[in-house]
């Protein structure tokens, strides 16, 4: 395939969105094709931190981790390649909100979209919705003017790791909705199973205990981490937080089912990103953006619905709900709705997706751009200069681990050394080696893969208008390359809010 194809349905898109969606935008009410008919509510439901293959239903282990996610699949769709395009927490949910890349609403890191970026808060407000959240509200706030109609969120990170808290305060929500008889929109954010994880017996203030506690003997260590003891000991902690996030998420389907909301609720199900451990959140793997959707859309999606062939991703996510629900779209957005999916009907143009990291948490700028397709998957590490050292807030027992295994095991050592100072580029046949651990990006044999990846990835900074493509031009020259990143990151933003 030309790199140029993956970009053509996009292209269309756009052209379109700026000319017949634009005439729909002069009305913000709701435009249902059946004036008659009760408005379509949304519920988006985000666990933090939860890695896709720790659902049963997304062939993870052990297979009883998640029986109410389980049981929700079955009456819904999965998307087994399904993406978020920013694997860290506050730009994954700006992306979400916005339907655009980072550098396109200016949330490259810890900070809010510019004012005056369209985002759901406003577009579902101006529709006569109420917006609610619960959880995570500075993070999933997109402008910092935005004011949600109800919100529940407190410093302590056990306050979403309640699952009693949780269902009480959907049903206050869900019964003002129906005194004030209004649709709603509401984002239900869990801190599980972002750390600290769960250690039985000491949970954190505010947190429950999950249903049900985990031992490294029931650990299944995915193929991007080496199977040490440290690592299983954290990863069974990890369990039992997954587990919680998974008790929340039963007991806020109970709220809905109790609202009598059910059946004119569509729910869409993700993670923000992957699971908080060395080569997964706050980079660009698979095992990093790959998040485990679910939509729950009664009378439309068929139950038990797999989709395993269409990349669908976070920027997609509003102007599919928006179409779902007949809200106009703003002129301007980078995803596409995926409501054809839903239908049961192909779409074209979905034969990759493309991920970033610009600044993490602390603000420290490591930038990393990824396109990936079904077969191979290539990342530009710009900041990769054979010194500077990568580290982030995801390491915990799992990396101590790696480090004293690394002195006297070389491939541990090398293991190690590739995530502290990784290459300027990777390139990986994601269809052999889904971990990621051996990069091809000198293999004479894939020349031709990889140059055609780049061409696209290469593409999709144009197109997007990526300010890093400079950068990625000059990546063979480090001293231009560096040149070309001035301005971009040089100082460390104040960031809005921390991790």
């Amino acid at each position: 395939m030309e790199p140029a194809s993956l970009l053509s349905t996009r292209r269309e898109f756009l052209h379109l969105a700026g000319g017949a969606l634009a005439l729909t935008l002069g009305s913000p009410r709701l435009a249902r094709a059946d004036k008659s008919a009760e408005p379509l509510n949304v519920l988006l439901f985000t666990a933090d931190d939860l890695h896709y293959r720790s659902l049963g239903c997304f062939d993870g282990a052990p297979k009883d981790l998640t029986p109410n996610m389980d049981a929700f699949a079955e009456k819904g769709m999965r998307f087994h390649r399904a993406h978020v395009n920013a694997a860290i927490c506050m730009p994954s949910r700006i992306v979400l909100a916005t339907g655009l890349y980072g550098h396109n609403s200016g949330a490259m890191g810890f900070v809010n979209a510019r004012e005056g970026t369209p985002n759901a808060i406003d577009i579902f407000q101006k529709a006569g919705y109420l917006a609610g959240i619960l959880g995570k509200v500075p993070h999933s706030t997109p402008c910092q003017s935005n004011k949600w109609d109800y919100s529940f969120d407190q410093p302590q990170l056990g306050n979403g790791r309640d699952p009693e808290l949780y269902f009480q305060r959907c049903a206050d929500f869900f019964a003002r909705c129906k005194r004030e008889k209004k649709p709603f929109y509401i984002m239900v954010n869990s801190h599980d199973p972002h750390r600290p994880f769960h250690v039985p017996g000491k949970p954190i203030p505010g947190a429950k205990e999950p249903s049900r506690v985990y031992k490294p003997a029931d650990v299944t260590v995915p193929g991007f981490l080496p199977d040490l003891p440290g690592v299983r000991e954290e990863f069974c902690t990890y369990l039992n937080s997954a587990r919680r996030c998974d008790d929340t998420f039963g007991r806020v389907m109970q709220a809905l089912k109790e609202s009598g909301f059910e059946d004119r609720t569509l729910v869409m199900f993700l993670s923000d990103n992957g699971i908080s451990m060395p080569f997964a959140k706050a980079n660009c793997y698979l095992a990093s953006t790959r998040t485990p959707w679910i939509v729950r859309w009664p009378g439309v999606v068929k139950a038990g619905a797999c989709d395993r062939e269409h990349f669908i991703s976070g920027v997609d996510y509003l102007p599919t709900v928006l179409e779902a629900v007949g809200i106009p779209a703003p002129k301007r957005l980078d995803g596409r709705s995926f409501l054809p999916l839903l239908k049961g009907q192909p779409q074209d143009g979905r034969d990759a997706v493309f991920t970033q990291i610009d600044r993490l948490s602390s603000g420290s700028a490591f930038p990393m751009r990824c396109v990936q397709t079904e077969r191979y998957g290539y990342i530009f590490n710009a900041w990769s200069d054979g010194t500077t050292t990568y580290s982030n807030a995801n390491e915990g027992m799992t990396m101590r681990a790696m480090n004293e295994a690394a002195k006297t095991g070389a491939a541990i050592a090398e293991r190690v050394r590739m995530f502290r100072n990784r290459a300027l580029e990777e390139f990986y046949d994601l269809r052999e080696d889904p971990d990621c651990l051996k990069n091809l990006i000198n293999e004479p044999k894939l020349r031709k893969e990889r140059d055609a990846l780049v061409a696209t990835l290469r593409a999709w900074m144009a197109e997007t208008g990526d300010p890093l493509l400079k950068a990625f031009d000059s990546r063979q020259d480090e001293a231009a390359r560096k040149k070309a990143m001035r301005g971009i990151f040089d100082a460390k933003p104040k960031a809005t809010v921390g991790e």
